[in-house]
């Protein structure tokens, strides 16, 4: 099994890409495969960030339970 990249690695590959499509000399098949792989990587950039946004927002309390805080 592969081992899972992280956020960082994905942030770099996805920039990569938008940097080969930017310059423009890339055939339209290899384009269109780019761009599909792009949105794959920022689905899973965006659903990162969401999770650390969601643990971001709880709060320990004194007993030990979690409280989520108004964003």
């Amino acid at each position: 099994m592969p081992k899972k990249k992280t956020f960082e690695e994905n942030l770099q590959e996805l920039e990569a890409i938008v940097t080969k499509l930017e310059n423009g000399d890339v055939a339209l098949e290899d384009a269109i495969e780019a761009f599909q792989q792009g949105m794959i990587l920022s689905k899973e950039l965006q659903k990162t960030l969401d999770s650390a946004e969601k643990t971001l927002v709880k709060v320990m309390q004194a007993d030990g339970t979690e409280t989520e805080m108004d964003a």
